[in-house]
């Protein structure tokens, strides 16, 4: 096989497994732990999310989403938790947490002093049976048939997973509590989007 070649079906192979991996899981969404946390977010004081690795970079990505539908959120880094950042949260707020395994060592004294704080718990994880899993209020369960490279090694599948699964929270969230296009025009002016919207809106207005 040549390079291209080669190139080109490692390309489709990636499109292929992450595809059948979304695919699972929608076919296998837990539906009362999606909309339990569906509902701890919408009435969540304030938000935050931790992971490690790839799963801190999925973690970011969640805030953001909060975020940019007026959810106080933030992402915080398991180093800076256990020195001082928890102090973030407080009673009734929420943490989700996220680790395929549900093991992680820097996460579980995160979990636990949450745990102490009266702070609700939300994991993404694939071991329902995990120290983590077992310590949340609301287990959002992730599955990941494989990764994407050669050696079944890397964070990709399983990165895809989890921001999909915040793609259908935010969905939920945007239509249980009714937040409006006009809404996000007011924080996003900036960029092609920005401009978008407020050509919508302009529109609207017209009418």
């Amino acid at each position: 096989m040549s390079t291209r070649d080669t190139i080109l079906q490692a390309a489709r192979n990636a499109y292929e497994i992450e595809a059948d991996c979304i695919a699972k899981m929608k076919s296998t969404l837990d539906e009362d732990a999606f909309c339990s946390a569906v509902d701890m977010l919408i009435h969540a004081p304030k938000i935050a999310a931790t992971g490690c690795g790839h799963s801190g970079i999925a973690a970011q990505h969640f805030a953001h989403l909060m975020c940019c539908m007026e959810r106080p959120a933030r992402f915080i880094s398991p180093a800076e938790a256990v020195h001082g950042a928890i102090g973030f949260l407080q009673k009734d707020d929420v943490m989700l947490v996220i680790s395929r395994g549900g093991k992680s060592s820097e996460l579980i004294p995160i979990v636990e002093l949450c745990k102490e704080k009266g702070i609700k718990i939300i994991s993404v994880t694939e071991n329902l049976k995990s120290p983590i899993a077992k310590s949340s209020d609301v287990v959002l369960r992730i599955t990941v048939t494989r990764e994407t490279d050669k050696w079944n090694a890397q964070g990709t599948t399983s990165t895809t997973v989890c921001c999909v699964l915040f793609h259908a929270l935010q969905a939920a969230m945007i239509e249980e509590t009714g937040f409006q296009a006009a809404q996000f025009a007011a924080i996003h002016p900036g960029g092609a989007v920005g401009e978008r919207l407020s050509s919508l809106l302009n529109q609207k207005a017209a009418l």
